[in-house]
């Protein structure tokens, strides 16, 4: 059968350096090449936004281009040939992250300082040796003024990839931050150089998570994370039953961040709310219940196994069930519940008790 306004997608044949791969129209060279194994680095890249080719990390050879081309943006064609290592890109990459060097703040080994995010720039001027460049004071201005409870903008380590603007437009579509000024003096900011509080900022964070070199970076992490030995454990996030996906990153038993999976793991792409990255103080709160109670013949609450709590509501009721009928009886489930637990809860109090008496916070 053929269905009508179906788009037929192409499939061809290109060559990567000498060897032959499988690609689809409307893809980049950086696709083909991550499927095949062949990692292009990239710092202004990022799968959920638009290509922009900004860095000029990912440049590659194109046979019959005279200039190297960013391989994120650069779309394949039929039998093109493309060469992703060779000493014209090792020279250009030594150049270029050299300019980035002289840019920026670096540590006592002489590569851009660390902060509590992950500086993919380091890790990418590790692989050269640098050139001997005269440091450049870049007039970037950040936001001291900004008493935002989550974020921090270092503008000394920003590289202008603008990942974390397209973010807060193609993604979050907030468009509370952007580039501004001119020339050397360009940075990111605000309408007005505001507060993001000030702003239409959902402080998601989501700018921190995709910042390649750490000028994003939580106020609330530790600022040595990097260094730190931490535990990562994936969760499920439960302030509400959407059922987001995350990382717990621990130290010495206790939560210290929270990021996102990589965007394509899980349901929510990467992508996380404020509660979901930022809410974690109460995890370890002193009036945390961690374990169930039941209140005793003295009247105190003593803590029990779940299955002495389980069997203790059964029976209760059970009771009053028998006393007063299944009518008297109601049950409410949480909007932070998943759909199938909420689905549970409907099916206990009709099936198992008899009553219709059910409702779910989240219909109010």
């Amino acid at each position: 059968m053929n269905y009508p306004n179906t788009k037929k997608i192409d499939t061809f044949t290109i060559q990567l350096n000498g060897k032959s791969c499988q690609a689809m129209s409307g893809e980049t060279v950086v696709d083909v090449a991550r499927r095949e194994g062949i990692e292009i680095p990239t710092l202004c890249h990022d799968t959920r936004l638009e290509p922009a080719g900004a860095c000029r990390v990912c440049l590659v050879e194109v046979e019959g281009q005279r200039r190297l081309q960013p391989g994120c943006a650069w779309k394949v064609h039929p039998d093109m040939k493309v060469t992703t290592e060779s000493d014209r890109i090792q020279k250009h990459r030594t150049v270029l992250y050299s300019m980035y060097m002289a840019d920026h703040e670096l540590d006592a080994d002489g590569l851009p300082v660390e902060t509590a995010n992950t500086n993919q720039l380091r890790e990418l001027c590790k692989t050269i040796e640098p050139m001997n460049l005269e440091p450049v004071e870049a007039p970037r201005v950040g936001r001291p003024g900004d008493e935002n409870p989550y974020i921090e903008f270092k503008p000394d380590l920003c590289i202008l990839c603008a990942r974390c603007t397209r973010y807060c437009d193609e993604v979050e579509a907030v468009n509370a931050i952007t580039l501004a000024f001119r020339g050397s003096e360009t940075t990111i900011s605000t309408a007005g150089e505001r507060g993001l509080i000030d702003t239409s900022c959902e402080l998601c964070g989501g700018c921190i998570d995709t910042c390649p070199t750490g000028a994003l970076v939580e106020k609330k992490a530790p600022k040595n994370l990097v260094s730190l030995e931490t535990k990562t454990t994936r969760s499920t996030c439960n302030f509400c039953g959407v059922g987001c996906q995350l990382d717990l990153h621990s130290h010495n038993g206790r939560v210290v961040k929270i990021t996102s999976p990589e965007p394509g793991e899980t349901l929510n792409d990467g992508n996380l709310c404020v509660k979901g990255r930022f809410a974690y103080d109460f995890v370890h709160h002193e009036d945390r219940i961690t374990e169930p109670l039941i209140r005793g013949e003295d009247g105190e609450l003593h803590p029990v196994s779940w299955d002495e709590a389980i069997a203790a509501v059964a029976e209760g009721l059970t009771k009053v069930k028998e006393r007063h009928g299944a009518d008297s009886l109601g049950f409410i489930s949480s909007s932070r519940c998943t759909g199938e637990e909420n689905y549970l809860m409907q099916k206990l109090s009709r099936a198992a008790f008899g009553t219709n008496n059910i409702h779910q916070c989240a219909a109010t």
